[in-house]
C-alpha cells in the first residue's frame, strides 16, 4: 500500500473542483470481474460502454469498493476497501481502479473477511443508518479485528449518536 500527497488545485470554489474528486471505476465482465460499490453517495456517474461505469466522490465522502475475480478455476480474488475520498494536499493510499486513491478505513481480503465485513454493514444499515455516515472508527475496528479472525462489535444508535456528537464539535 503505497501513499501518495494529493497535489491540490491551483485555484479554489466552493464546490468541489472536478480535479478534486475521487473516481472508481467500476467494471462487470459476467463470471469473471465484478468491480461496486457496497455503499456511497457519488456526485456523478459516467457510463463508458455497457460493462463500465466511473462513480465520483466529494472530498471527505465515504464508500465501500468491492472487487471480485474468478478464472476457469474459481475465484482468484475477493476484497473490500471502506475508504474515505480525500481532500486536496491529504495523503493518500493507492487502491486499483480508484484515481487518486483515498484515506484507508477497512481493507480487507479472502472471501470469509469480505463477507463478514458485508455482513457487519448489513448490521449498520439495519439500525436504519447509512453506512457512510458511521463513524470512520468503526470501520478501523472492523478491519482490525476481522483482520486477525476476532468479531468485532456492533455499531449502535448510542455509538452513532456518539460520532456526530464528536463531529459537530470539531466542526
Amino acid at each position: 500500500m503505497k501513499t501518495q500527497p494529493h497535489a491540490p488545485n491551483s485555484h479554489s470554489t466552493n464546490e468541489a473542483d472536478a480535479g478534486d474528486l475521487t473516481t472508481v471505476e467500476l467494471l462487470w465482465l459476467e463470471k469473471r470481474i465484478e468491480n461496486r460499490i457496497r455503499f456511497g453517495r457519488p456526485v456523478s456517474e459516467k457510463v463508458l460502454d455497457r460493462n463500465r461505469r466511473v462513480l465520483s466522490f466529494s472530498p471527505g465522502s465515504v464508500f465501500a469498493f468491492v472487487r471480485w475475480t474468478s478464472n476457469d478455476f474459481g475465484t482468484v480474488l475477493s476484497r473490500i476497501d471502506i475508504l474515505r475520498a480525500v481532500t486536496p494536499g491529504q495523503p493518500y493510499s493507492t487502491v486499483p481502479w480508484i484515481t487518486p486513491g483515498g484515506e484507508s478505513l477497512l481493507r480487507l481480503s479472502g472471501w470469509p473477511k469480505v463477507e463478514r465485513a458485508l455482513q457487519m454493514i448489513d448490521v449498520v444499515e439495519a439500525l436504519g443508518i447509512d453506512p457512510a455516515d458511521a463513524a470512520p472508527d468503526y470501520w478501523h475496528h472492523v478491519h482490525n479485528r476481522l483482520s486477525v479472525n476476532e468479531t468485532p462489535r456492533p455499531y449502535t444508535r448510542s455509538r452513532h449518536q456518539a460520532w456526530l456528537h464528536r463531529r459537530g464539535v470539531t466542526s
